[in-house]
Protein backbone atom coordinates (compact mmCIF):
# COMPACT_ATOMS: atom_id res chain seq x y z
CA UNK A 1 0.00 0.00 0.00
CA UNK A 2 1.15 3.49 -0.45
CA UNK A 3 3.53 5.21 2.07
CA UNK A 4 1.65 8.06 4.28
CA UNK A 5 3.44 11.82 3.23
CA UNK A 6 6.79 12.88 4.49
CA UNK A 7 8.08 15.90 5.10
CA UNK A 8 11.20 15.10 2.88
CA UNK A 9 8.59 13.76 -0.07
CA UNK A 10 4.94 14.40 -0.63
CA UNK A 11 4.39 12.16 -3.68
CA UNK A 12 1.85 9.59 -3.31
CA UNK A 13 -0.40 7.00 -5.21
CA UNK A 14 -3.81 9.37 -4.47
CA UNK A 15 -1.76 12.19 -6.37
CA UNK A 16 -0.15 10.52 -9.00
CA UNK A 17 -1.81 7.54 -10.20
CA UNK A 18 0.18 4.60 -11.95
CA UNK A 19 -0.48 5.79 -15.27
CA UNK A 20 1.68 8.58 -14.53
CA UNK A 21 4.88 6.73 -14.02
CA UNK A 22 4.40 5.38 -18.01
CA UNK A 23 6.77 7.99 -19.45
CA UNK A 24 8.76 8.24 -16.46
CA UNK A 25 9.65 4.63 -16.64
CA UNK A 26 10.15 4.71 -20.64
CA UNK A 27 12.87 7.50 -19.92
CA UNK A 28 14.41 5.46 -17.63
CA UNK A 29 14.62 1.95 -19.95
CA UNK A 30 16.73 4.59 -22.12
CA UNK A 31 19.29 4.52 -19.09
CA UNK A 32 19.07 0.91 -18.64
CA UNK A 33 19.49 0.27 -22.64
CA UNK A 34 22.56 2.92 -22.17
CA UNK A 35 24.54 1.45 -19.06
CA UNK A 36 23.97 -2.43 -20.64
CA UNK A 37 25.15 -0.79 -24.45
CA UNK A 38 28.70 0.63 -22.71
CA UNK A 39 29.15 -2.17 -20.27
CA UNK A 40 29.39 -4.75 -23.19
CA UNK A 41 31.53 -2.81 -25.40
CA UNK A 42 34.41 -4.11 -22.63
CA UNK A 43 33.59 -7.43 -24.46
CA UNK A 44 34.59 -6.49 -27.39
CA UNK A 45 37.02 -4.07 -25.81
CA UNK A 46 39.21 -6.72 -24.11
CA UNK A 47 40.34 -8.43 -26.26
CA UNK A 48 41.30 -5.95 -28.46
CA UNK A 49 43.32 -4.59 -25.40
CA UNK A 50 44.65 -7.61 -25.01
CA UNK A 51 46.64 -7.65 -28.26
CA UNK A 52 47.35 -4.07 -28.39
CA UNK A 53 49.12 -3.78 -24.72
CA UNK A 54 50.31 -8.03 -24.92
CA UNK A 55 48.18 -8.60 -21.90
CA UNK A 56 47.93 -12.47 -20.63
CA UNK A 57 44.40 -13.31 -19.51
CA UNK A 58 44.93 -12.27 -15.54
CA UNK A 59 46.07 -8.76 -16.96
CA UNK A 60 42.91 -8.62 -19.39
CA UNK A 61 40.67 -9.70 -16.74
CA UNK A 62 41.83 -7.17 -14.41
CA UNK A 63 40.43 -4.29 -16.27
CA UNK A 64 37.29 -5.81 -15.65
CA UNK A 65 37.72 -5.95 -12.03
CA UNK A 66 38.87 -2.39 -12.00
CA UNK A 67 35.17 -1.66 -13.85
CA UNK A 68 33.47 -3.56 -10.98
CA UNK A 69 35.12 -2.22 -8.48
CA UNK A 70 33.88 1.34 -9.26
CA UNK A 71 30.42 0.14 -8.48
CA UNK A 72 32.09 -0.87 -4.69
CA UNK A 73 33.34 2.55 -4.21
CA UNK A 74 30.77 4.35 -5.65
CA UNK A 75 27.40 2.93 -4.31
CA UNK A 76 27.80 4.63 -1.14
CA UNK A 77 28.92 8.58 -1.88
CA UNK A 78 26.21 7.51 -5.10
CA UNK A 79 23.23 7.22 -1.97
CA UNK A 80 24.69 10.21 -0.39
CA UNK A 81 24.65 12.42 -3.91
CA UNK A 82 20.73 11.16 -4.51
CA UNK A 83 20.05 12.30 -0.81
CA UNK A 84 21.52 16.00 -1.13
CA UNK A 85 20.66 16.75 -5.03
CA UNK A 86 17.75 14.33 -5.70
CA UNK A 87 16.95 12.24 -8.02
CA UNK A 88 17.00 13.67 -11.41
CA UNK A 89 19.97 16.09 -11.10
CA UNK A 90 21.98 12.66 -9.93
CA UNK A 91 20.82 10.65 -13.29
CA UNK A 92 21.67 13.88 -14.92
CA UNK A 93 25.41 13.49 -13.31
CA UNK A 94 25.63 10.27 -14.03
CA UNK A 95 25.08 10.66 -17.59
CA UNK A 96 27.69 13.09 -17.67
CA UNK A 97 30.09 11.10 -15.75
CA UNK A 98 29.63 8.80 -18.23
CA UNK A 99 30.22 11.16 -21.03
CA UNK A 100 33.78 12.85 -19.58
CA UNK A 101 35.05 9.27 -18.47
CA UNK A 102 33.95 8.35 -22.54
CA UNK A 103 36.06 11.69 -24.04
CA UNK A 104 38.93 10.19 -21.62
CA UNK A 105 38.91 6.96 -23.72
CA UNK A 106 39.90 8.88 -26.50
CA UNK A 107 42.69 10.67 -24.80
CA UNK A 108 43.57 6.95 -23.21
CA UNK A 109 43.81 5.34 -27.24
CA UNK A 110 45.79 8.58 -28.42
CA UNK A 111 48.38 8.22 -26.08
CA UNK A 112 47.82 5.07 -26.05
CA UNK A 113 48.51 4.01 -21.79
CA UNK A 114 47.22 0.77 -20.03
CA UNK A 115 47.31 2.96 -16.98
CA UNK A 116 44.66 5.64 -18.33
CA UNK A 117 42.29 3.10 -19.71
CA UNK A 118 42.05 1.62 -16.68
CA UNK A 119 41.58 5.30 -15.14
CA UNK A 120 38.96 6.02 -17.39
CA UNK A 121 36.93 2.70 -17.08
CA UNK A 122 36.80 2.94 -13.82
CA UNK A 123 35.17 7.23 -14.52
CA UNK A 124 32.17 5.58 -17.10
CA UNK A 125 31.72 2.73 -14.15
CA UNK A 126 31.42 5.26 -11.59
CA UNK A 127 28.83 6.68 -13.62
CA UNK A 128 26.72 3.84 -14.20
CA UNK A 129 26.24 3.13 -10.56
CA UNK A 130 24.96 6.46 -9.73
CA UNK A 131 22.68 5.56 -12.25
CA UNK A 132 22.02 1.90 -11.14
CA UNK A 133 21.64 2.79 -7.55
CA UNK A 134 18.92 5.25 -8.79
CA UNK A 135 16.96 3.57 -11.20
CA UNK A 136 16.40 0.15 -10.14
CA UNK A 137 14.93 0.77 -6.85
CA UNK A 138 12.52 3.13 -8.16
CA UNK A 139 11.23 0.51 -10.44
CA UNK A 140 10.56 -2.16 -7.73
CA UNK A 141 8.71 0.33 -5.65
CA UNK A 142 6.40 1.43 -8.58
CA UNK A 143 3.08 -0.79 -8.93
CA UNK A 144 2.36 -4.31 -6.89
CA UNK A 145 4.77 -5.67 -4.61
CA UNK A 146 4.00 -9.48 -6.26
CA UNK A 147 4.98 -8.34 -9.81
CA UNK A 148 8.05 -6.33 -8.39
CA UNK A 149 10.61 -9.07 -10.41
CA UNK A 150 7.93 -9.44 -13.46
CA UNK A 151 8.27 -5.34 -13.58
CA UNK A 152 12.24 -5.27 -13.25
CA UNK A 153 12.50 -7.87 -15.50
CA UNK A 154 10.65 -6.21 -18.42
CA UNK A 155 12.75 -2.91 -17.87
CA UNK A 156 16.16 -4.87 -18.04
CA UNK A 157 15.12 -6.66 -21.22
CA UNK A 158 15.44 -3.08 -22.21
CA UNK A 159 19.50 -3.37 -20.93
CA UNK A 160 19.98 -6.56 -22.39
CA UNK A 161 18.51 -5.26 -25.72
CA UNK A 162 21.60 -2.87 -24.99
CA UNK A 163 24.21 -5.91 -24.80
CA UNK A 164 22.88 -7.28 -27.83
CA UNK A 165 23.49 -4.63 -30.15
CA UNK A 166 26.66 -3.59 -28.42
CA UNK A 167 28.87 -6.56 -29.94
CA UNK A 168 28.05 -5.64 -33.15
CA UNK A 169 29.09 -2.07 -32.93
CA UNK A 170 31.85 -2.93 -31.31
CA UNK A 171 33.06 -5.92 -33.57
CA UNK A 172 32.36 -3.52 -36.57
CA UNK A 173 34.06 0.11 -35.16
CA UNK A 174 36.46 -1.48 -32.82
CA UNK A 175 37.71 -4.78 -33.67
CA UNK A 176 36.98 -4.68 -37.30
CA UNK A 177 38.77 -1.72 -38.15
CA UNK A 178 41.94 -2.91 -35.99
CA UNK A 179 44.50 -5.35 -37.70
CA UNK A 180 44.49 -7.21 -34.10
CA UNK A 181 40.91 -8.21 -34.44
CA UNK A 182 40.91 -9.68 -38.36
CA UNK A 183 44.32 -10.97 -37.96
CA UNK A 184 43.92 -15.03 -37.53
CA UNK A 185 43.98 -15.40 -33.49
CA UNK A 186 47.65 -15.96 -31.97
CA UNK A 187 48.84 -13.07 -34.58
CA UNK A 188 51.89 -10.70 -33.04
CA UNK A 189 51.40 -7.15 -33.74
CA UNK A 190 54.13 -4.51 -34.59
CA UNK A 191 54.81 -1.38 -32.90
CA UNK A 192 52.76 0.67 -35.54
CA UNK A 193 50.16 -1.85 -35.87
CA UNK A 194 49.60 -1.74 -32.33
CA UNK A 195 49.23 2.21 -31.85
CA UNK A 196 47.10 2.15 -35.08
CA UNK A 197 44.55 -0.40 -33.59
CA UNK A 198 44.61 1.66 -30.24
CA UNK A 199 43.94 4.54 -32.08
CA UNK A 200 40.54 2.54 -33.20
CA UNK A 201 38.29 2.93 -30.33
CA UNK A 202 38.06 7.05 -30.91
CA UNK A 203 35.31 7.06 -32.87
CA UNK A 204 33.40 4.64 -31.25
CA UNK A 205 33.99 6.73 -27.65
CA UNK A 206 33.89 9.75 -29.19
CA UNK A 207 29.30 8.53 -30.52
CA UNK A 208 29.20 7.24 -27.02
CA UNK A 209 29.69 10.66 -25.40
CA UNK A 210 27.72 12.81 -27.88
CA UNK A 211 24.61 10.02 -26.92
CA UNK A 212 25.22 10.49 -23.51
CA UNK A 213 25.41 14.39 -23.52
CA UNK A 214 22.04 14.41 -25.40
CA UNK A 215 20.56 12.39 -23.32
CA UNK A 216 21.49 14.39 -20.60
CA UNK A 217 19.74 17.18 -21.99
CA UNK A 218 16.75 14.86 -21.85
CA UNK A 219 16.47 13.86 -18.49
CA UNK A 220 17.00 17.70 -17.16
CA UNK A 221 14.23 19.09 -18.95
CA UNK A 222 11.86 15.69 -18.67
CA UNK A 223 9.22 16.39 -15.78
CA UNK A 224 10.23 12.85 -13.89
CA UNK A 225 8.38 12.51 -11.15
CA UNK A 226 9.62 12.37 -7.56
CA UNK A 227 10.23 9.14 -5.97
CA UNK A 228 8.36 9.68 -2.86
CA UNK A 229 7.76 8.53 0.54
CA UNK A 230 7.75 5.00 -0.24
CA UNK A 231 11.77 5.40 -0.26
CA UNK A 232 11.62 7.67 2.46
CA UNK A 233 14.25 6.61 5.64
CA UNK A 234 12.50 5.92 8.92
CA UNK A 235 13.32 9.12 11.70
CA UNK A 236 16.21 8.21 13.63
CA UNK A 237 14.75 6.53 16.67
CA UNK A 238 12.10 4.69 14.92
CA UNK A 239 15.32 3.39 12.25
CA UNK A 240 16.66 1.98 15.49
CA UNK A 241 14.21 -0.45 15.69
CA UNK A 242 14.57 -2.40 12.65
CA UNK A 243 17.86 -4.16 11.13
CA UNK A 244 18.48 -5.07 7.97
CA UNK A 245 20.20 -8.08 8.76
CA UNK A 246 17.26 -9.46 10.47
CA UNK A 247 16.04 -10.15 6.73
CA UNK A 248 17.68 -13.12 5.51
CA UNK A 249 15.93 -12.33 1.51
CA UNK A 250 18.47 -9.59 2.27
CA UNK A 251 21.77 -11.21 3.73
CA UNK A 252 22.02 -13.97 1.35
CA UNK A 253 20.94 -11.59 -1.65
CA UNK A 254 24.07 -9.38 -1.14
CA UNK A 255 26.49 -12.71 -1.75
CA UNK A 256 23.67 -13.69 -4.36
CA UNK A 257 24.13 -10.47 -6.39
CA UNK A 258 28.55 -10.50 -6.03
CA UNK A 259 28.47 -14.33 -7.45
CA UNK A 260 25.86 -13.87 -10.27
CA UNK A 261 28.19 -10.48 -11.59
CA UNK A 262 31.34 -13.26 -11.63
CA UNK A 263 29.34 -15.60 -13.29
CA UNK A 264 28.15 -13.00 -16.17
CA UNK A 265 31.02 -11.06 -16.12
CA UNK A 266 33.49 -14.44 -16.64
CA UNK A 267 31.02 -15.55 -19.30
CA UNK A 268 31.01 -12.66 -21.20
CA UNK A 269 34.46 -11.49 -21.31
CA UNK A 270 36.31 -14.16 -22.07
CA UNK A 271 33.37 -15.32 -24.58
CA UNK A 272 36.11 -14.13 -27.90
CA UNK A 273 38.53 -15.99 -26.39
CA UNK A 274 37.37 -19.05 -26.08
CA UNK A 275 35.21 -19.25 -29.47
CA UNK A 276 38.58 -17.91 -31.26
CA UNK A 277 40.35 -21.10 -30.44
CA UNK A 278 41.33 -24.06 -32.96
CA UNK A 279 39.19 -26.71 -31.12
CA UNK A 280 36.06 -24.70 -30.73
CA UNK A 281 35.37 -22.78 -33.60
CA UNK A 282 38.25 -21.57 -34.88
CA UNK A 283 36.84 -17.55 -35.78
CA UNK A 284 38.63 -14.58 -35.66
CA UNK A 285 38.11 -11.71 -32.96
CA UNK A 286 35.93 -9.86 -35.32
CA UNK A 287 33.87 -12.78 -36.22
CA UNK A 288 33.06 -14.10 -32.79
CA UNK A 289 32.48 -10.66 -31.30
CA UNK A 290 29.15 -10.91 -33.33
CA UNK A 291 28.56 -13.82 -31.78
CA UNK A 292 27.96 -12.19 -28.89
CA UNK A 293 25.14 -10.92 -29.88
CA UNK A 294 23.50 -14.15 -29.64
CA UNK A 295 24.39 -14.39 -25.89
CA UNK A 296 23.42 -10.88 -25.50
CA UNK A 297 20.10 -11.48 -27.18
CA UNK A 298 19.63 -14.58 -25.05
CA UNK A 299 19.37 -12.86 -22.14
CA UNK A 300 17.03 -10.25 -23.56
CA UNK A 301 14.09 -13.06 -24.96
CA UNK A 302 14.74 -14.58 -21.09
CA UNK A 303 13.90 -11.24 -19.67
CA UNK A 304 10.90 -11.03 -21.36
CA UNK A 305 9.76 -14.72 -21.67
CA UNK A 306 10.39 -14.77 -17.73
CA UNK A 307 8.93 -11.30 -17.09
CA UNK A 308 5.73 -13.33 -18.45
CA UNK A 309 6.07 -15.94 -16.69
CA UNK A 310 6.84 -14.25 -13.12
CA UNK A 311 3.16 -12.42 -13.62
CA UNK A 312 1.47 -16.23 -12.53
CA UNK A 313 4.84 -18.01 -11.40
CA UNK A 314 6.52 -17.78 -8.28
CA UNK A 315 9.76 -15.64 -9.13
CA UNK A 316 11.85 -18.20 -6.45
CA UNK A 317 11.11 -21.17 -8.43
CA UNK A 318 11.71 -19.37 -12.03
CA UNK A 319 15.02 -18.57 -10.50
CA UNK A 320 15.66 -22.13 -9.04
CA UNK A 321 14.54 -23.31 -13.09
CA UNK A 322 16.95 -21.32 -14.83
CA UNK A 323 19.99 -21.16 -12.46
CA UNK A 324 19.84 -25.47 -13.18
CA UNK A 325 20.14 -24.33 -16.58
CA UNK A 326 22.81 -22.25 -16.49
CA UNK A 327 24.68 -25.13 -14.17
CA UNK A 328 23.83 -28.13 -16.99
CA UNK A 329 25.40 -25.38 -20.02
CA UNK A 330 28.34 -24.82 -18.19
CA UNK A 331 29.08 -28.04 -17.64
CA UNK A 332 28.67 -28.85 -20.85
CA UNK A 333 31.01 -26.29 -22.04
CA UNK A 334 33.76 -27.71 -20.10
CA UNK A 335 33.71 -31.03 -21.17
CA UNK A 336 32.82 -30.29 -24.89
CA UNK A 337 34.51 -28.52 -27.64
CA UNK A 338 33.57 -27.43 -31.25
CA UNK A 339 30.06 -26.00 -32.21
CA UNK A 340 28.73 -27.68 -28.85
CA UNK A 341 31.23 -25.91 -26.75
CA UNK A 342 30.29 -22.67 -28.40
CA UNK A 343 26.39 -22.87 -28.60
CA UNK A 344 26.29 -24.04 -24.47
CA UNK A 345 28.17 -21.29 -23.84
CA UNK A 346 25.42 -18.96 -25.78
CA UNK A 347 23.01 -20.74 -24.20
CA UNK A 348 23.93 -19.68 -20.90
CA UNK A 349 22.62 -15.90 -21.67
CA UNK A 350 19.23 -17.32 -21.50
CA UNK A 351 19.48 -18.93 -18.50
CA UNK A 352 20.83 -15.87 -16.95
CA UNK A 353 18.52 -13.52 -18.55
CA UNK A 354 16.32 -13.12 -15.45
CA UNK A 355 19.10 -13.25 -12.12
CA UNK A 356 19.78 -10.30 -11.68
CA UNK A 357 16.23 -7.93 -11.75
CA UNK A 358 14.80 -11.38 -9.94
CA UNK A 359 17.72 -11.80 -6.99
CA UNK A 360 17.61 -7.54 -6.31
CA UNK A 361 13.73 -7.64 -6.33
CA UNK A 362 13.78 -10.94 -4.20
CA UNK A 363 16.51 -9.01 -1.60
CA UNK A 364 14.43 -6.36 -1.21
CA UNK A 365 11.20 -7.81 -0.73
CA UNK A 366 9.55 -7.49 2.81
CA UNK A 367 12.29 -4.37 3.51
CA UNK A 368 9.17 -1.62 3.99
CA UNK A 369 10.57 1.39 4.83
CA UNK A 370 13.92 -0.38 4.60
CA UNK A 371 13.99 -0.68 1.13
CA UNK A 372 16.26 2.43 -0.19
CA UNK A 373 19.27 0.81 2.08
CA UNK A 374 18.79 -2.81 1.03
CA UNK A 375 18.84 -1.42 -2.49
CA UNK A 376 21.66 0.09 -2.08
CA UNK A 377 24.09 -2.71 -0.47
CA UNK A 378 22.35 -4.90 -3.30
CA UNK A 379 24.08 -2.42 -5.81
CA UNK A 380 27.40 -2.68 -3.79
CA UNK A 381 27.65 -6.07 -4.86
CA UNK A 382 28.10 -5.74 -8.35
CA UNK A 383 31.28 -5.32 -7.28
CA UNK A 384 31.42 -8.83 -7.47
CA UNK A 385 32.36 -8.56 -11.30
CA UNK A 386 35.97 -7.33 -9.96
CA UNK A 387 36.82 -11.21 -9.30
CA UNK A 388 36.28 -12.00 -13.00
CA UNK A 389 40.05 -11.36 -12.08
CA UNK A 390 40.40 -15.50 -10.66
CA UNK A 391 38.72 -16.94 -13.82
CA UNK A 392 41.80 -15.01 -15.70
CA UNK A 393 44.00 -16.81 -13.23
CA UNK A 394 42.44 -19.99 -13.81
CA UNK A 395 42.59 -19.67 -17.70
CA UNK A 396 46.15 -18.74 -17.28
CA UNK A 397 47.41 -21.80 -14.79
CA UNK A 398 44.61 -24.35 -15.95
CA UNK A 399 43.06 -23.84 -19.36
CA UNK A 400 41.17 -21.42 -20.69
CA UNK A 401 37.82 -23.85 -21.34
CA UNK A 402 38.35 -25.66 -17.58
CA UNK A 403 37.81 -22.10 -15.97
CA UNK A 404 34.47 -21.89 -16.99
CA UNK A 405 34.12 -24.50 -13.90
CA UNK A 406 34.64 -21.74 -11.70
CA UNK A 407 30.93 -20.47 -13.10
CA UNK A 408 29.36 -23.60 -12.91
CA UNK A 409 29.97 -23.53 -9.55
CA UNK A 410 28.37 -20.01 -8.75
CA UNK A 411 25.27 -21.24 -10.61
CA UNK A 412 24.74 -23.51 -7.79
CA UNK A 413 24.84 -21.05 -5.01
CA UNK A 414 22.11 -19.10 -7.10
CA UNK A 415 19.81 -22.48 -7.39
CA UNK A 416 20.59 -22.31 -3.17
CA UNK A 417 19.47 -18.81 -2.99
CA UNK A 418 16.16 -19.47 -4.81
CA UNK A 419 15.18 -22.61 -3.20
CA UNK A 420 16.06 -21.04 0.36
CA UNK A 421 18.27 -17.85 1.13
CA UNK A 422 15.35 -15.83 -0.99
CA UNK A 423 12.35 -16.42 1.41
CA UNK A 424 11.59 -13.52 3.83
CA UNK A 425 11.85 -13.55 7.52
CA UNK A 426 11.11 -10.20 9.73
CA UNK A 427 8.24 -8.96 6.86
CA UNK A 428 7.54 -5.48 7.16
CA UNK A 429 4.33 -3.23 5.57
CA UNK A 430 5.22 -2.98 1.47
CA UNK A 431 5.83 0.49 0.79
CA UNK A 432 5.36 0.28 -2.93
CA UNK A 433 3.65 3.39 -5.10
CA UNK A 434 0.57 2.14 -6.51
Amino acid sequence: MPAPPSSSATLTAEHHPATRYGPALTLLASLFFMWGFITVINNTLLPHLRSVFELNYTQTTLIESVWFIAYFVASIPSAKLIERVGYQKSLVIGLLVMAAGSLGMMLAASLPSYGVTLAMLFVIASGITLLQVAANPYVVVVGKPETASSRLNLVQAMNSAGTMLAPLFGAYLILGRSKGGTAAAGTVLTEAERIADAQSVILPYALVAVVLVVLAIVIARFPLPAMGSATARLAREERKKHSLWSHRNLVFGIPAIFIYLIAEIGVANLFVNFVSQPNIANLTHEHAGRYLTFLWGGMMVGRFVGSAIMQKVDAGKVLAAFATGAFIVMIVTVLSDGPVAMWSLILVGLFHSIMFPTIFSLGIRGLGPLTEEGSGLLIMAIAGGSLVVVQGWLADNYGLQTSFLLTAVCELYILFYALWGSRPTHVLPDQHLE
